[in-house]
């Protein structure tokens, strides 16, 4: 959890952008320090392992539970990059599309609002 923290803490070093592409999403998350390069690569290798590892996680979004509930049913690739990670997710199931798409706008809201975007997630709309 302390991982998490220091990313919301410092949700304003970090630079994202989401492409809308067909049947989901192209993300790039950087930054330009190397600790939280490091810390988001290795964020996003972990959901990725869990993802693929059909494990369940707590979390704070209400998209998530239906990725993992549905990780075969989707596509997914992580790049490494110098500043951070690209991750590309597709589906040709309209519903899974609809919840890549809801969960690239969830991070991109903690990414932007920090902890305030975590506890609306936690407390709902």
């Amino acid at each position: 959890m302390s991982s998490y923290m220091n990313l919301f803490d410092r949700h304003k070093e970090i630079k994202r952008t989401v492409e809308v592409i067909e049947g989901g999403i192209r993300t790039t998350t950087e930054s330009d320090y190397a600790d939280l390069v490091a810390q988001l690569q290795a964020h996003v290798s972990s959901m990725f392992t869990h993802l693929n590892q059909h494990a369940d996680v707590t979390c704070m979004s209400s998209s998530l539970p239906t990725l993992f509930r549905n990780s075969g049913g989707y596509q997914r690739e992580l790049t490494l990059s110098a500043k951070g990670v690209v991750v590309t997710e597709t589906s040709s199931d309209p519903r899974l599309t609809k919840a890549i798409r809801q969960h690239a706008e969830e991070v991109s809201g903690f990414v932007r609002d920090g902890m305030p975007a975590m506890m609306r997630g936690m407390m709902g709309p």
